[in-house]
This record gives structure tokens, C-alpha cells and sequence, in this order.
């Protein structure tokens, strides 16, 4: 299946999910996270502010700051169709929400590349592979191909955005592991765990 068929897919199952279901799997998908070596390790995790088919993000953000983390999240620039990590203290203020439900920080202090430990990335489909299926914009594929960022990569989304393969170009970059509401999923080149939660 192309990537455009495979994406109105997605964007259609998402859709079927409903706000109950949304709120309860993304709390499960949250602890998820928060369970894992990548994210208890970190001192800087970049999240995104979730559009509102997503993965709600905000309790891993609560529960970062809580553990004395700093939070990043992208800000976008859509005039030069890239996005720069810019760290935030709340979720309530400072944001001016855009295209589709999207919530861009309005004043916020970039963040260096280097300080990142862990970037948890949105998309509408990843692949057991830890291939990714974004919405066309390619804004994390530039931003991960960015050589002065070294973090892991972790793609979040719900059980039901995991497709069988996402078809791939030379310029789409892979995630290191997964995590949905039922599963955490190691990629990592030098090992194959796997298990349920």
C-alpha cells in the first residue's frame, strides 16, 4: 500500500477512536513510557503537544517534571517548514494553536540539540521495524537527520496505528523503540525485546 492510501487509513481508524477510548488508552500509553529505561534515564526529553487524534502527552510531560526532568516540545516554522526543540514549563499558557488543533509555543527558549536525551515522536502509523509513517510534512525526518542530534527515538502512538509495513525512502529515519497503550517495542539495531504490558 502507498503511503498516501496507508495515511487516510490511519487518519479514518483514529477517528473511529472516541474520546473515552482516546483518554483511557493514552493514560495506559503515558504509564508506558514512563516505565522504560529511555524515559527514567533522561534528563531532557523532547515530547510534542498532541493534535487531537494523538496520543494526549500530557501526563508523561506532568510526570517528566515531577522527576525533575526538562521538557522540550517542537516549535514550527512553517514559513521554513522546519521545527526547533524549545523548552516549556506549562501547558496551560504560551501557545497559540494552528493548523488542525496544532499548539506551537509562542515564547518559549530553544533548547541545544545535544542536551536532548530522548525524542518522543508523533506519526499516524509505525511498523514493528520502527519504520514511520508521518503526515507529509517530513518536519521530524529533517529534524532527526540533524547530525549534532544524538538522542533515542522513541515513536508513541495507539495499538491500533501499528500497520504491518510503512513504505520507505532514503530520507525517512527509523525510531529506536515503540510504545503504544499495549506494548512497549525495542528496535534497536542490537536487540530484539519485545513484550507485552
Amino acid at each position: 500500500m502507498d503511503k498516501e492510501r496507508l495515511r487516510l487509513r490511519l487518519q479514518k481508524c483514529l477517528l473511529a477512536i472516541s474520546a473515552e477510548q482516546r483518554s483511557e488508552k493514552s493514560k495506559k500509553a503515558c504509564r508506558n513510557l514512563i516505565s522504560t529505561p529511555q524515559f527514567q534515564s533522561a534528563s531532557t526529553v523532547m515530547m510534542y503537544l498532541s493534535m487531537p487524534q494523538e496520543v494526549d502527552t500530557a501526563e508523561a510531560i506532568l510526570c517528566a517534571w515531577q522527576l525533575g526532568k526538562v521538557v522540550a516540545v517542537p516549535k514550527i516554522s512553517w514559513q521554513q517548514r522546519h521545527m526547533i526543540p524549545v523548552r516549556i514549563n506549562s501547558l496551560e499558557t504560551g501557545f497559540s494553536t494552528e493548523v488542525a488543533g496544532l499548539r506551537n509555543p509562542i515564547t518559549a527558549v530553544p533548547m541545544p540539540l545535544q542536551e536532548i536525551d530522548l525524542v518522543v515522536t508523533p506519526a499516524l502509523g509505525f511498523d514493528r521495524k520502527g519504520n514511520r509513517l508521518g503526515r507529509g510534512g517530513s518536519y521530524y525526518d529533517r529534524f532527526f537527520a540533524n547530525e549534532e542530534l544524538k538522542a533515542v527515538r522513541c515513536g508513541f502512538a495507539f495499538a491500533e496505528q501499528l500497520v504491518d509495513s510503512v513504505p520507505v525512502t532514503e530520507l525517512d529515519e527509523p525510531m529506536d523503540f515503540l510504545v503504544t497503550d499495549e506494548e512497549i517495542i525495542s528496535v534497536m539495531r542490537d536487540s530484539k525485546l519485545n513484550y507485552k504490558s
